[in-house]
């Protein structure tokens, strides 16, 4: 599991920075891309990653506002001329089915492949065996969701040098005692799974919030997490500037990240009128306050656990 920042500005793209979009590696988990966010020319950033458009499996989206949708269009059209025969399933706020279907419909985009589009309300949108994925509404000049994504547990490892000390030879009996349950031997003995398997592995969770002011909402979702992506518009002595354009500081996302209890803080979405030269300077505005907090920048790649 890794993420990879496709975009990272603010509001238009800039030289250094294209506007929102981020990549969540689940190669090894599910053989799958999840993308969160789709601002303008994602698809001109994919191209210098090695994320193949087939295998982005579902979009999360945030929030309504150009920076996060205006890239959509293109991609979703563009995922049927690269090989991309699999369901894709986009999820946002109340908006984004005409969004989609009124662009696609317009410019007579033609799919090849299934194309799910679900409006979400505050709560679970997405479960299966594998990851559950949670949404709850942040506080932004429209409406705008945060999601945290849990890896659910998974079951530890087979001891297999105490089973050899016991006498268990190789066989199905190891897949029996691998799902903890109670078998009977050639011998007449009876062993249990519990026995001989590890604990559970526990699973990761990563929060990936939209553009919002500091909110509890925001602190319920990352908390414990792995990893915490919020967004920094404004600099730490630039409060009343974020507040009244809806947006945090990196001195508040950092605060989040303490009160959440989260092992890692990436600040993303940063204002165009910070150039290279400060982005030092915002980034430890925010380790002054959690130590692990990271400005990133387009394409940095960094692994979950």
């Amino acid at each position: 599991m890794e993420l990879l920042f496709l975009g990272t500005g603010a509001g238009i793209p800039a030289k250094l920075r294209n506007v929102t979009s981020i990549a969540l590696k689940l190669l090894e988990e599910r053989k799958a891309i999840w993308l969160f966010d789709c601002g303008e020319a994602t698809q001109h950033q994919i191209l210098h990653t090695s994320i193949k458009p087939r295998r982005i499996e579902k979009i999360f989206i945030t929030h309504l506002h150009g920076d996060h949708i205006f890239g959509l269009p293109g991609l979703l059209g563009s995922r049927s001329f690269q090989s991309g025969d699999t369901e894709l399933t986009v999820y946002g706020p109340k908006g984004i089915k005409s969004f989609i279907e009124v662009s696609l419909q317009v410019s007579e985009t033609h799919l090849q492949y299934p194309l799910t589009i679900v409006e979400i309300s505050p709560g679970v949108i997405f479960e299966d065996s594998q990851f559950i994925v949670e949404a709850r509404l942040l506080q932004h000049a429209l409406p705008t969701f945060g999601f945290r994504v849990v890896e659910k547990d998974k079951p530890g490892t087979l001891d297999a040098e105490k089973l050899r000390k016991d006498g268990i030879p190789p066989g199905p009996v190891y897949s029996l005692l691998k799902e903890g349950k109670e078998v009977q031997l050639a011998d007449g003995r009876v062993v249990f799974g519990k026995d001989y398997v590890g604990p559970d592995k526990k699973g990761r969770v990563v929060t990936i919030l939209g553009d919002t002011r500091p909110c509890e909402n925001s602190v319920l979702l990352a908390n414990e997490a792995d990893c915490l992506v919020h967004e920094a518009t404004f600099s730490g002595d630039s409060e009343k500037m974020a507040y009244d354009y809806f947006h945090s500081t990196t001195v508040q996302a950092a605060e989040i990240a303490v009160r959440a209890n989260v092992k890692q803080l990436c600040l993303t979405h940063i204002s165009s009128r910070y150039g290279k030269e400060e982005w030092a300077q915002l980034e430890q505005e925010a380790k002054n306050v959690f130590l692990h907090s990271m400005i990133v920048h387009d394409f940095i790649e960094i692994p979950i656990g």
